[in-house]
């Protein structure tokens, strides 16, 4: 019997195109070192534009990074025991990451989600061996995210030995992405804005550590979606999935952003598709929004200014949604292009917010309540960017 030599993994080519990534023997290989886009006409004029991180190239979109990284550190300091099962709330994203981490390491996944989520979605996740729960109906003030989570807490009392990542408020998932922040350090040099959707507050706290650490004058943009607390309005039915929330998870870093926008659904839909025939390259609600967002600074601030967005997934599983024309209409969602600046407020509970809105002064929502002037110096939150040299 002949000795058999193992096959080592074929390494990086390079081309005239440049460098091809080396093949993968497993699917976590092929997660990170995703490409940028330069993004200009129609967004910004000839000359000035944004940078997008497509993190849609990910296999699974932006979510296998933290998906991945919060298995493997729960594994390495044994909360997560061979075998033991993962479960976890998601309205779908973070679900494709853990559905790769279960298969890689051999962990059984429930995913608990709700009526929202796409039928496409729940397919694929069925596909990749996650066990789907689907909660009937939401929390009476916390709605579908306070339904989810405590419907994990009861499986994870049936499931002895089980874990849960608690992505909300695992600071595991913001470490997840500090890969990505070098990433767009070495393929850009210097970056002077970075544009974030907020949803866990995940990635754009990873992403701005870094980036900070290196670039001390950075300014960080939040996206956050009409009707989502996270920055200090009221809670509202939403219908974007992806970025907002209806409670304050504990990673968002407040005190990391110079000022948040808030987008309307139909502000999201017309961006996207506008990428889509422009660029080739687009995504979902949050992609709509940050583009829109990122677009409008790279149109009005200095054309040198180098702006990165990150887009988190591609269009694939938006199909019946963003890019539905019944869908859409039935949402209202087609009626007018979105307005050529945003509107701007105050403070975070100046007003309710119907459109795409601007402030600058971030602070904690829960900070802002315990104080009665909610003046972002008193109450000890050190959230205020304008201590920084613009």
């Amino acid at each position: 019997m002949r000795h058999q030599t193992p096959i080592a993994p074929p390494r990086a080519v390079t081309t005239p195109q440049g460098t091809v990534p080396p093949a993968a023997h497993s699917p976590s290989g092929l997660v990170g070192n995703t490409p940028l886009l330069r993004v200009h006409e129609p967004f910004a004029p000839a000359g000035r534009g944004f940078w997008a991180k497509l993190e849609g190239f990910n296999p699974g979109g932006i979510k296998d990074r933290p998906g991945l990284y919060m298995v493997e550190r729960a594994r390495a300091r044994g909360e997560l025991l061979p075998g033991g099962r993962i479960i976890e709330s998601t309205s779908g994203t973070l679900g494709l990451g853990l559905a790769l981490a279960g298969m890689v390491h051999g962990h059984p996944v429930t995913l608990v989600t709700d009526p929202g989520l796409e039928p496409p979605m729940t397919r694929l996740l069925s596909a990749y061996g996650a066990a789907v729960d689907i909660v009937p109906e939401p929390h009476p003030t916390g709605g579908w995210q306070q339904a989810r989570r405590e419907r994990v807490t009861r499986l994870l009392d049936s499931h002895p030995g089980s874990w849960c990542p608690d992505q909300y408020n695992n600071p595991d998932n913001t470490a997840a992405y500090t890969p990505l922040a070098l990433e767009l350090a070495s393929q850009l040099g210097h970056i002077d804005v970075l544009v974030c959707s907020v949803g866990t507050g995940g990635h754009s706290a990873g992403i701005s550590r870094v980036l900070r650490q290196l670039y001390p004058e950075l300014r960080v943009v939040g996206v956050d979606s009409v009707g989502s607390t996270i920055f200090g309005q009221p809670a509202r039915t939403r219908l974007m999935r992806g970025l907002g929330s209806s409670i304050h998870p504990r990673n968002v870093a407040y005190g990391n952003f110079d000022e948040v926008h808030w987008v309307a659904p139909s502000e999201a839909v017309w961006t996207c598709r506008r990428l889509a025939a422009s660029h080739y390259a687009t995504g979902g609600w949050s992609v709509g929004a940050v583009a829109l967002v990122a677009g409008w600074l790279a149109r009005t601030g200095s054309p040198d200014r180098r702006i990165a967005a990150v887009f988190p997934d591609g269009p694939q599983r938006y199909l019946g949604t963003v890019y539905d024309d019944d869908y859409c209409a039935a949402h209202g969602l087609l009626d007018s292009a979105p307005a050529a600046e945003p509107e701007v407020v105050g403070r975070p509970d100046e007003k309710e917010v119907s459109r795409w809105t601007r402030c600058t002064e971030v602070v904690d929502p829960l900070a802002l309540g315990r104080t009665s002037d909610a003046a972002p110096a008193a109450g000890g939150t050190a959230n205020s960017p304008k201590e920084r040299a613009r």
